[in-house]
């Protein structure tokens, strides 16, 4: 069964309607990079199975929403907009 605790984690935080200060220095709990590490390590030595592989993706995307939402955050700081521009 695949995981979810990382979605869970960034629903959390977007729900607490961060500043982009707060966006900018958001990391995942250790837990979650801890499960990121143990699947990357069985990708690195092909042991993922077909649920691991998906959770493995699913930590792709949220990565992927995390750096778009640092870059926009770093340039609101940097042109001081307002949050919703």
């Amino acid at each position: 069964m695949v995981q979810y605790r990382a979605f869970d984690e960034i629903v959390d935080f977007i729900t607490s309607i961060p500043k982009p200060e707060q966006i900018l220095t958001f990391k995942p709990s250790f837990q979650t990079q801890s499960r990121l590490d143990d699947l990357l390590e069985k990708k690195r030595n092909t042991l993922l199975n077909e649920n691991e592989l998906q959770e493995l993706e699913q930590y792709k995307m949220i990565e992927h929403l995390m750096r778009m939402a640092k870059k926009k955050a770093r340039k609101q700081i940097e042109n001081h907009e307002p949050i919703h521009s």
